[in-house]
């Protein structure tokens, strides 16, 4: 019979990271570790892990969430397709071209597609969604959420389009969202 332990070592910006969520959701760190392993629908070796990992260890305390979307998480991924993700960092961390400089000198990929990583501010409940936060509110999958806000806001945006708030439209073969007249 497994005794139910294990020891596991990790890069220490990841353990603070862990520690510092566990405590904001009044939960043990071991605790957390065991909901967040038992997760449905969570893949520890997914391209959304390997994200939130790398995130973590960059950003620690600053890191909201991630959120894969896009084709690939639709399923209509070809062999030239990228798998898009959104990394969510508290407003307050400035997101620069050189953020992005650095993840691109050592890009992440997964079963031989690239992920493309973008980085966006934590949303704000009363303002107006935009454009990215409605494209992943279609299909986005949750692969890290610190605290629950990233699914609480993508629910949010999905009740404003099942309203009919918000509607996309395509120009040029480009999806784009605008308030409903």
């Amino acid at each position: 019979m497994p005794s139910g332990r294990f020891v596991l070592r990790l890069p220490p910006a990841l353990h603070g990271t862990l520690r510092d969520t566990a405590h904001r959701a009044g939960l043990s760190l071991n605790e957390y570790c065991v909901r967040a392993l038992a997760a449905p629908g969570t893949d520890p070796t997914g391209p959304g892990a390997a994200v939130a990992a790398r995130a973590a260890a960059a950003f620690g305390a600053d890191l909201v969430g991630v959120v894969l979307y896009g084709s690939w998480v639709r399923g209509e991924a070809t062999a030239a397709s990228d798998i898009d993700a959104l990394v969510v960092l508290e407003a307050s961390r400035p997101i620069t071209r050189a953020l992005y400089r650095e993840w691109d000198q050592d890009p992440l990929e997964h079963d031989g597609h690239a992920i493309e990583v973008h980085f966006v501010g934590t949303p704000s409940a009363e303002g107006d969604p935009g454009s990215v936060w409605l494209e992943v509110a279609i299909d986005g999958v949750v692969a890290f959420d610190r605290d629950g806000r990233i699914a609480r806001y993508l629910g949010q945006v999905r009740r404003h389009i099942a309203a009919g708030d918000r509607v996309r439209r395509r120009a040029h073969g480009q999806p784009y969202w605008t308030a409903a007249s």
